[in-house]
């Protein structure tokens, strides 16, 4: 586990962004794991910012996001679908046929899963797989549990996740119930895995999640046992390493 200590936000997007662009540099046609939410999103600004000079060409680029919301269709402004044309796919030449995210109008849960992990094993695998992390250590819609769900499923989401999910919302019954995910299994067979978090509010589960003991009442706290697993985080979430 390889900790980078950065300044701030933007220090730790542009890192995290230097780690994606050297995957796509060193092999055009990666498969790239992507996490929604804001703290990628300067991440993605960069990414967007070097595509436009001519550094980063999106062409052979594959793509696998970690989860969307069921119930939401591609054109809800709030589906991570559509997040991620908004940030990302609509101002890069990525292949559209290329960008997989699973499905949250499928109601048959078990066929949807199914095929997601279908669609990641047919590509080969993930070559990097960037991860956020919730408050209550979550990654992906893995919540807290007394077991690990290794494939991709659908979630019911805690009250925690759908209180810190409200901003995105005009009201808090608006927030979706439930998820699909990545499992914690499919996103432990990526070959690289990169995590960003920044601000205060992470820092007591940074602490807990990568100096603790290993279990899925912390999802996060897997990663430790990941072969290439980096994170990429600011002073202010680093504060109680």
């Amino acid at each position: 586990m390889r900790i980078i200590k950065v300044r701030d936000y933007q220090d730790m997007s542009r890192k995290a962004a230097n780690v994606i662009s050297a995957q796509m540099i060193l092999k055009p046609d990666s498969v790239l794991g992507l996490a929604t939410g804001s703290t990628p999103l300067g991440l993605y600004e960069k990414l967007v910012e070097w595509y436009g000079k001519g550094d980063l060409d999106f062409a052979k680029v594959k793509t696998v996001n970690l989860d969307e919301y069921v119930g939401l269709s591609a054109d809800n402004d709030q589906s991570y679908r559509y997040f991620m044309n908004k940030n990302l796919f609509s101002k890069v030449n990525i292949d559209p046929k290329n960008v997989n995210i699973p499905d949250g109008t499928n109601e048959d849960a078990e066929a949807e899963c199914e095929r997601y992990e279908k669609v990641i094993e047919s590509l080969g695998g993930i070559d990097i797989q960037l991860l956020g992390i919730g408050n209550n250590g979550h990654i992906g819609f893995n919540e807290p549990a007394e077991t690990y769900m290794m494939k991709t499923h659908r979630v019911d989401l805690t009250e925690s996740t759908i209180e810190a999910n409200k901003r995105f919302f005009e009201d808090v019954s608006m927030v979706p119930r439930q998820a699909y995910t990545m499992g914690i299994g499919t996103i432990m067979k990526a070959k690289k895995i990169v995590m960003v978090a920044s601000g205060k509010a992470k820092a007591l589960i940074i602490k807990e999640a990568f100096t603790g003991e290993i279990t899925p009442r912390v999802p996060a706290s897997v990663l430790q046992l990941h072969q290439d697993f980096t994170l990429i985080a600011d002073e202010e979430a680093l504060s109680l390493m």
